[in-house]
């Protein structure tokens, strides 16, 4: 289906085949489709050129998902698309839910569309247990019912996201999914929430995690306490 308002966009780094084909799924059911190259360098976008659907925007030096993100929204809207569809590269995200998460932002223009990840036997218990403590944060942080704090299929209302993000410095690696989330919350975004099934593909299926355990809940705990004591001001 192609739109003039809503498109699909892909950050990728370093992700390997599955970045070609995580293109290709999502350009038989939407388009347009944008990928942002976030300074890969595994050859992974090798293939990617502007074509019918699909347009390739290279970052010189990798700056994390949020910057990644950030730069599509920029770009996006100059070109006057009102919604993005944000999705992970390397195969994670059903590429058959595109659609339906499409038609739901458009009949809930105002809202975010948050997916809820249901997990098979692939997904890692420590990734499973870790993000329930997330998400019981993220709705003390809000009071809303965030389905799922860290699953980044998502669509949001473009201007609000990209307004969010202009006005802050971080927001720019892992803990993007999160803080967007909460932020909008307070910004009185609606959220509607959506279970989508997600697949966790091993290194011999061409999966492919940037995550780090220690660094990267380091950052997601340090980012909570920032949320926490914003939230206990906005109370005050």
């Amino acid at each position: 289906m192609d739109s003039a308002t809503h498109l699909v966009l892909i950050p990728s780094y370093n992700t390997g085949a599955r970045l070609a084909q995580t293109v290709a799924a999502a350009l038989a059911v939407w388009q347009p489709v944008w990928v942002v190259v976030d300074g890969s360098d595994d050859g992974s976008d090798a293939g990617l050129t502007d074509g019918p659907g699909l347009r390739v925007i290279r970052r010189a030096r990798n700056g994390g998902k949020g910057a990644a993100v950030l730069a599509g929204l920029e770009a996006a809207s100059a070109e006057g698309f009102s919604h993005v569809l944000v999705m992970d590269a390397d195969g994670q995200h059903p590429a058959d839910e595109i659609a339906n998460f499409m038609e739901i932002s458009e009949q809930n223009q105002e809202a975010m569309i948050l997916g809820v990840p249901v997990f098979d036997a692939s997904a890692p218990l420590v990734r499973v247990m870790g993000r329930r403590i997330s998400n019981v944060l993220a709705r003390w942080e809000t009071g809303r019912n965030i389905g799922d704090a860290l699953f980044g299929f998502r669509v949001y209302p473009l201007a609000a996201l990209l307004a969010v993000m202009q006005e802050r410095r971080d927001m720019r690696r892992y803990d993007f999914d999160t803080a967007a989330a909460v932020r909008l919350c307070w910004r009185g975004v609606p959220v509607i929430n959506r279970a989508v099934p997600v697949r966790y593909f091993s290194k011999e299926e061409g999966g492919v995690s940037h995550f780090r355990y220690g660094r990267d809940n380091l950052r997601l705990a340090g980012m909570h306490l920032w949320l926490m004591a914003a939230a206990l001001r906005r109370l005050l």
